[in-house]
């Protein structure tokens, strides 16, 4: 499969990645809202050597009013071509943006899903954990009552940055989710053969997984460069 280079803003975009399928779920990591840096005069900061949100290709935003200008103009084009649940990876300062669009767009909060990251990777019988990023999940209607039979919901995962060794393996980009993080949210709003679609493609994480557990993906990347390494990519995972 082929990852478009595209712009999630654009019709064409979707039109190109979709090819007139409907997707059974939106599992995405879209830019966070990471504010830019200035300097006190207004000037904006270097860029620091070493530090993973530093690094290209992450954006960042004038205001959280910029960032909710972003928001309405992808977020609507995904719900349009979309038949199940919104999953959307976010940081502190995003959050109340995407919930205002998606509530905007008749959608229901379902639940927010963490992303414990482990701090270190020393055995024994403790370990720290910090709340690392988060994943909204927004539905059309309400969640129905498990039965006692029911798999339960997974709300939260402990997970470390890299534990499969893939950030590393395919490119290092800086907004790499593990398999472990991804499983339980593919497994939970989507079934074996489904389509999901993930228009902020980065490295290939969400559809790598998507195909790893049997379901079909359509992505997109607004850069090129990356969009070309997650073809790359997917047509390995596809063997």
């Amino acid at each position: 499969m082929t990852c478009v280079a595209g712009d999630a803003r654009l019709d064409a975009t979707w039109d190109a990645a979709l090819k007139g399928e409907r997707a059974a779920l939106l599992l995405t990591d879209p830019p966070y809202c990471l504010l830019t840096r200035r300097r006190k005069g207004g000037d904006l900061r270097d860029k620091r050597a070493g530090v993973k949100i530093d690094r290209d290709p992450v954006v960042r935003f004038d205001d959280v009013r910029a960032y909710r200008k972003f928001t309405e103009e992808w977020l609507p084009k995904a719900a349009a071509r979309c038949d199940g649940a919104l999953v959307v990876w976010t940081n502190f300062l995003g959050k109340q943006p995407i919930r205002t669009v998606a509530q905007g767009l008749g959608y229901r909060e379902a639940g927010e899903f963490t992303w414990a990251k482990k701090t270190t990777g020393h055995e024994g019988n403790e370990q720290l954990l910090r709340v690392y990023e988060t994943a909204l999940v927004f539905s059309r209607t309400p969640l129905l009552p498990l039965s006692l039979t029911d798999p339960q919901r997974v709300w939260c995962v402990a997970a470390g940055y890299d534990n499969e060794g893939e950030a590393q393996r395919f490119f290092a980009h800086p907004n790499h989710k593990p398999f472990g993080v991804l499983e339980p949210l593919l497994r939970q709003w989507s079934r074996p053969g489904d389509l999901v679609v993930d228009p902020f493609a980065g490295s290939g994480s969400i559809p790598a997984a998507a195909l790893r557990l049997g379901r079909r993906a359509a992505c997109s990347e607004i850069e090129a460069e990356w969009a070309g390494r997650v073809t790359r990519r997917l047509s390995e995972a596809g063997r």
